[in-house]
């Protein structure tokens, strides 16, 4: 099993661009565009809460569990 990242999916459906979620996020815009753009990219657990916290969702709305392509 892996972990994507459903930013990018997100904040389109918000219409929040990458730079307004950097500033939400109090996160720099290069750790936002990894996010968004490298969605299997492992990211720390306190950049998943700052983003959780800027769009208002659980952490767990920002993330889901793919299984092995085996």
């Amino acid at each position: 099993m892996h972990i994507r990242l459903r930013v990018a999916e997100i904040i389109e459906e918000r219409g929040i661009t990458m730079a307004k979620l950097s500033r939400m996020s109090d996160l720099a815009l290069n750790t936002i565009i990894a996010a968004v753009k490298k969605p299997e990219r492992a990211v720390s657990i306190e950049t998943l809460e700052k983003i959780s916290r800027a769009l208002n969702v659980p952490v767990t709305d920002l993330y889901e569990v793919l299984p092995d392509d085996s």
